[in-house]
């Protein structure tokens, strides 16, 4: 730009306003639409199309563009009238704007229902609603069949408890069978036997194997349930090492409450037998609270037969059976079918998986423990049935996990269930193992852990259910019950309160009535007691402080037996015969329940 025409722009731009009190700029509707000067004034806006009316819609913007738009090269144009001249759109008066016209609705096509699965024969038809809720619960609990937990674990699973007096050697036991089977590498035994030697305990560290926690190890007592996983050529094996001191005897109670087979291990040794058989030793509750928590299949070892003192003496394990079976017997343990005796050395591993040498002992020729376990019959098992599942355990670990034992039916992953008694619908989002390898599915008697979704593990408590959402466990607070007292100083009235383990769960409850006296052979009386003393049984109502997952002994052994405790001691065992508060609930022998001997 030359000097001359920046002067004479800058006398243009002086002479502007810029006054700020100047009045707004208002446009003129009225006027005539600009048209520029190379295009045709009055014949080409003669011709032009009108405009079209905003109140029929507005700017057409499908419109194609102007040719001008289209045709960029400018010198390809034949001459400026073949040009469009552009639409002129008059600026609309606020009256002028009409309201948006309404889309008519249009119905949205969803794809079609699945057809409801035909009802059952004998089956009521529902509503529609209730049907399809039906058939989604129906999928979310479709059972597993023994044929398919076969071919795919290829093995049955057995729970076996080792019980018995403090010191007998449980632990020892567990620790040495888990080296005879492989479970324990070479690397990871002489670890943990190494840190035995620094303790200065050198003789524990089998038990170690077990008892992992400093208490323990400390003082050399097994304080909570041990859990351990072991397999045969047939079977596979979750042990539960049960506490032997009399303190921590509701921990075992809850250890009775998964075992299939119990394993009553007795101290040979000179003073120690005694011990844990006189009465207050745990050798003769732990008998008793394992019959009563459904474990009928006992091997009764008698251990340390290895001690100075025994020196595989047939004299000492003779003395120790014939004083055991007769204490076996009162108990109801049938001694020709349930029960088995051996001699064992728990720390040596003589005739735990290989025979005994003839030359420490020439009097024995039966099976080791191992041959046992593998041989025994285990028959009161209801795949079929509505899932059970007590929870024994709860903790955080990426989810809410619990653990327990299938007492009844199956489970697979990603089925819907509930947890009683707060009825709470979860879903199963992984199922593991023993050893903590992930399974798509389990079934009764199996010892599994859970990852579960739609539950707070702060809102579950040991002793809670998992069930079928179709056939929930009941959940009361009162219940008729036949009891068996077996050892209280004083008589039991009614308003008595004790401790109740029944399943997983420990709960305060009160004796509100007495109904009959039974005697032995199952004959009630026709008044109602005052009170019941040591060996008398009788039929008792029995209320809980907060709700309680139970069923009737008739219709579930497992969840409806039950054992009272006060000031330390087993005092009572018992079992539901009614149930109060819920809809079809009759009394045990309306159900058809067996005898009245508790």
């Amino acid at each position: 730009m030359s000097e001359q025409e920046k002067d004479s722009t800058a006398k243009k731009l002086s002479g502007l306003s810029l006054d700020p009190n100047a009045g707004s700029f208002v446009p003129r509707a009225a006027a005539k639409a600009f048209v520029p000067s190379w295009m045709p004034q009055d014949g080409a806006a003669s011709t032009a199309p009108a405009a079209p009316s905003s109140a029929a819609g507005g700017i057409d913007f499908n419109a194609p563009p102007p040719t001008a738009v289209l045709n960029k090269n400018l010198d390809t144009l034949a001459s400026p009238s073949t040009i469009a001249a552009p639409i002129p759109v008059a600026a609309p008066s606020v009256s002028s704007v009409a309201p948006p016209i309404p889309k008519p609705a249009t119905p949205v096509s969803k794809p079609a229902s699945p057809a409801p699965k035909p009802l059952k024969k004998g089956a009521a038809p529902a509503s529609a609603t209730s049907a399809a809720t039906s058939a989604v619960d129906d999928d979310d609990e479709e059972v597993v069949d023994q044929t398919t937990l076969t071919e795919f674990f290829g093995k049955e699973h057995i729970n076996v408890l080792f019980i018995g007096h403090v010191d007998a050697g449980k632990s020892t036991m567990g620790g040495r069978i888990l080296e005879a089977t492989g479970m324990i590498d070479k690397r990871t035994l002489e670890k943990i036997e190494r840190e035995a030697k620094d303790a200065g305990r050198d003789s524990w560290y089998l038990s170690w194997a077990l008892d992992t926690n400093v208490e323990e190890r400390a003082k050399g007592k097994t304080v909570e349930v041990g859990r351990a996983y072991f397999e045969t050529d047939t079977r596979r094996y979750t042990i539960l090492d049960a506490p032997g001191h009399k303190t921590y005897v509701p921990n075992m109670i809850g250890g009775a409450a998964q075992a299939d087979v119990a394993v009553l291990v007795i101290s040979a040794r000179k003073g120690e037998f005694e011990t844990g058989f006189e009465r207050g030793g745990q050798t003769r509750e732990h008998a008793v609270l394992a019959k009563n928590g459904g474990v009928n299949k006992l091997v009764v070892v008698i251990n340390k037969m290895d001690d100075l003192t025994v020196n595989w003496s047939k004299e000492r394990y003779d003395e120790c059976v014939e004083k055991l079976t007769p204490f076996l017997k009162l108990n109801r343990y049938n001694l020709k079918t349930d029960v088995v005796f051996m001699p064992v050395s728990g720390y040596t591993g003589a005739n735990i998986k290989s025979k005994i040498d003839p030359k420490d002992c020439d009097w024995y020729s039966g099976p080791t423990l191992l041959e046992h376990l593998d041989s025994i019959k285990i028959t009161d098992r209801h795949l079929d049935a509505p899932l059970r599942m007590p929870i024994s355990e709860k903790y955080k670990d990426m989810g809410t996990i619990v653990v327990g034992k299938i007492e009844a039916g199956s489970i697979k992953k990603g089925a819907h269930v509930l947890m009683m008694p707060n009825s709470v619908k979860v879903e199963v989002l992984a199922i593991f193992n023993e050893i903590e390898e992930e399974i798509p599915m389990a079934g009764v008697g199996d010892n599994i852990r859970l990852r579960l979704r739609g539950i707070d593990d702060e809102d579950v408590t040991i002793g809670f259910v998992l069930c079928s959402r179709n056939h929930p466990v009941h959940a009361v607070t009162k219940f008729e019950a036949a009891l068996g007292i077996l050892d209280h100083k004083n008589i039991i009235c009614a308003g008595y309160n004790a401790v109740l383990h029944i399943h997983t769960a420990i709960e305060e409850i009160t004796l509100s009535g007495m109904i009959h006296l039974m005697d032995k052979k199952g004959r009630k009386s026709k008044k109602p007691p005052q009170f019941l003393k040591k060996g008398q049984q009788g039929i008792v109502l029995i209320e809980t402080v907060g709700p309680l997952c139970a069923e009737t002994f008739a219709d579930s052994p497992q969840m409806g037996r039950f054992t009272l405790r006060d000031e330390g001691k087993t005092i009572a065992i018992g079992k539901i015969t009614k149930l109060f508060g819920v809809d079809g609930a009759g009394s045990g022998e309306a159900a058809g329940a067996p005898s009245t001997e508790v």
